[in-house]
């Protein structure tokens, strides 16, 4: 006969701050998730835009690289946009096939290679093939709103312009871009050594 399932919470003492796992027992399995450990994965600290990015070289000072969100930095941080960069495309799904594969590529190179940094700002330009090319797929010129928001003055002009899209033109061979990066984007960021380094840099450095 199956056991019942139970629920016991234990504030464990390896952490300066308490955290609550939770243990889960049924017939052959126990499961221990500790909530401070995932909520450092899923953490973000603000994109530091007030760095000198045309003098620090990231690949020797990673200590002051901050992940942020999304696709932040993604071309500021050197070495690596020019590194990547010149093999970012998406004008048609044979070239984001190309493209997306490449810098998949190189993502895995800098993981061997213990560069977080590096691996980080590949996931950022998969995950920017996708965005961009979603952007074109629904919107041919490549446009999405009236007036850029982003040179707006003031929360009220920006709030508007971001209320202003252009009607919706879908672009098929765009749509199948963004899907090929998309897959490759989500292949990165679940990739298990990554995951590990996301949380090691998040830990050391916030």
């Amino acid at each position: 006969m199956a056991k019942a399932l139970s629920l016991r919470i234990i504030w464990p003492r390896r952490f300066n701050q308490p955290g609550i796992v939770f243990l889960f027992e049924n017939i052959d399995r126990r499961t221990e998730v500790d909530e401070r450990e995932r909520s450092i994965l899923y953490s973000t600290m603000p994109f530091d835009y007030s760095l000198d990015f045309e003098k620090i070289d990231f690949s020797k000072h990673p200590e002051q690289y901050r992940v942020g969100k999304g696709e932040q930095g993604v071309l500021m941080v050197e070495p690596y946009k020019s590194e990547i960069l010149p093999h970012w495309r998406f004008k048609t799904p044979e070239i984001a096939i190309i493209s997306s594969e490449k810098i998949y590529e190189m993502f895995l190179d800098y993981l061997k290679a213990e560069d977080f940094v590096g691996a980080d700002m590949a996931r950022k330009f998969l995950q920017m093939g996708y965005t961009r090319s979603r952007r074109y797929a629904n919107h041919k010129s490549g446009r999405k709103y009236k007036s850029n928001p982003q040179k707006a003055k003031g929360q009220e002009a920006e709030k508007k312009a971001r209320n202003e899209i252009l009607p919706r033109e879908e672009d098929p061979i765009k749509a199948k871009s963004a899907a090929i990066f998309k897959a490759k984007w989500e292949e990165a960021k679940t990739q298990p050594m990554y995951q590990q380094m996301l949380k090691a840099h998040k830990e050391k450095y916030g």
